[in-house]
């Protein structure tokens, strides 16, 4: 296939996939809950950072963060007490343990309480740089100052030691992206959609080396600036919309 049949087999599959219809399944239907833009960020970012492993449990675990949480994400983040964040004690999902999602909670709550939030973080980093790797090293030098475990500022992609960053690059897509269909929010508006990066995974990097946009065998952050830059030359306004072909087409090929 030439440049512009891969073009047009992909815009083929970002219409077929960038719809509610799929994401029914999918972790973002977790933030689609809520109502209030501070639930929303909060609910995507911690359902971001659980989102490895089947989709089904990806969401059954957050939906249970959720309901520990009374559905109040923002406000539990921000003002819960000792004895209602020891609820946190009950969760774990995989590796993320209760005492990992403490510590990121915690991360939250000084965030949202000394910067503004984590849109005010991140876009006023994002300012300052223009350059969303680094916005996310901005971010992971905040969550590596806040007293931790070594074991729990692991599930803060390091992208200075090249993390692919899947799950940070999927909630920025969540966030920034101006979806009219429903899916994704496009509730910050200080982030340029065309800066951002594919959030890479087993299934998107599959789809990705068989058109041969991928040559890169790692799933790392080389192979995600590899890729976002031949995206942008068939949509340089909005390259990441291809997540949707990519993880789409390749998630369904595996069933």
């Amino acid at each position: 296939m030439n440049q512009s049949e891969i073009r047009d087999l992909l815009n083929e599959l970002y219409e077929k996939y960038n719809k509610p219809d799929f994401i029914e399944a999918d972790p973002i239907s977790i933030p689609h809950s809520f109502k209030r833009k501070e639930d929303i960020e909060i609910s995507g970012f911690l359902t971001a950072l659980l989102s490895w492993g089947q989709r089904k449990q990806i969401v059954k675990n957050a939906s249970g963060l959720m309901k520990l949480m009374d559905c109040s994400p923002y406000q539990f983040v921000t003002n819960a007490s000792k004895s209602e964040l020891m609820h946190l004690n009950k969760f774990y999902y995989r590796t993320f343990k209760s005492e990992d999602l403490l510590f990121v909670v915690k991360a939250l709550r000084k965030m949202y309480s000394s910067n503004g939030g984590l849109e005010n973080f991140l876009s006023s980093a994002y300012k300052k740089s223009g350059d969303i790797k680094s916005v996310l090293v901005c971010l992971f030098d905040f969550f590596h100052s806040v007293p931790h475990q070594e074991r729990s500022i692991k599930h803060i992609a390091n992208v200075s030691k090249g993390s692919s960053a899947k799950r940070l690059n999927m909630f920025l897509r969540w966030m920034v992206r101006n979806d009219n269909r429903g899916v994704d929010f496009g509730l910050w508006k200080n982030i340029a959609v065309s800066d951002l990066f594919i959030p890479l995974d087993v299934h998107s990097g599959s789809t990705a080396r068989e058109l041969n946009l991928l040559k890169r065998k790692q799933n790392d952050w080389n192979a995600v600036e590899e890729l976002t830059s031949k995206l942008r030359k068939f949509d340089v306004n909005d390259p990441v919309k291809y997540d949707f072909a990519l993880f789409g087409a390749g998630i369904n090929s595996t069933r």
